[in-house]
């Protein structure tokens, strides 16, 4: 599979070297763009001289199986009409990483180049630097199942992929993308509290990490529900439901609804 990657920011650049690092894509099967050379220069010495690199949106297209655009949502559509002539539609999937574009917006743009179109959005967070991401995907009509598993092959190595509606997709960027900060918050906060109670602040982070890795565990291998979870450590009269009563009544439940529904896009 030869892969080119348009942009060699921090989503860009963390899909080529993770991509790189977990062995799922030689680099001298991937052609990476940036602005600037520089930007390139840095890429390439983390992943290896075997990199392709250019300035040249339109040239780097050549001969790629999947053409992944990593720019800014108000560049997407200037880089689609500025690549769209050497695009071989019929041979070529395009998968947009820019949040904010909906696959009409794309398609709307590329209409007048050919009719055989195969776009997905892709939405990634930022654990893809760390091959932990949770990868929203949205596929446009002309996808068939074949081609939703060569951009599964792109993104799987890099954490778990989920498919889903695009009228689904903000709702889901809100726990994902978003909601990366909005656990780091929590954890910041526990940290803060730790070390207020006595421990060290390496101490309160380290036990907190290991804390969050369990409860992914509890909840992903064993299916279990939070509230049956929470009931195994609320004993009567005990200290967790005083703490969380606490919570709750300072508003912890519904401070994190409030806070999904300012993630989702205004509507005006």
């Amino acid at each position: 599979m030869k892969i080119t990657v348009i942009g060699a920011g921090n989503m860009g650049g963390a899909i080529v070297r993770g991509l790189v690092a977990q062995n799922a894509v030689a680099a001298e099967n991937i052609t990476v763009t940036a602005a600037h050379a520089s930007t390139l220069d840095k890429l390439k010495k983390a992943c290896g001289q075997g990199l392709n690199t250019t300035t040249d949106n339109a040239e780097a297209v050549a001969g790629a199986d999947v053409i992944i655009l990593a720019v800014k949502p108000w560049l997407l559509l200037g880089v689609l009409e500025e690549i769209a002539p050497r695009i071989a539609f019929r041979e070529q999937v395009i998968v947009s990483v820019a949040a904010g574009v909906s696959l009409s917006q794309i398609d709307s743009t590329l209409q007048r180049y050919s009719s055989d179109r195969v776009i997905f959005r892709a939405i990634p967070n930022t654990a893809i630097s760390v091959a932990a991401s949770t990868t929203l995907l949205c596929r446009g009509d002309n996808a068939t199942d074949k081609e939703v598993e060569l951009v599964n092959a792109v993104f799987k190595p890099l954490g778990t992929v989920v498919e889903l509606p695009e009228s689904r997709l903000n709702a889901a960027i809100a726990v994902t993308s978003c909601g990366i900060a909005y656990v780091m918050r929590f954890v910041r906060a526990t940290v803060e509290g730790a070390v207020e109670l006595g421990l060290s602040p390496d101490q309160a982070l380290g036990l907190c990490i290991d804390t969050l890795a369990g409860t992914s565990a509890l909840l992903g291998k064993n299916g279990s529900h939070p509230e049956a979870e929470i009931d195994k450590v609320t004993t009567p009269g005990g200290l967790t439901i005083r703490g969380l009563n606490a919570m709750e009544e300072a508003g912890f439940s519904q401070s994190v609804i409030k806070g999904l529904r300012a993630s989702l896009p205004s509507k005006d």
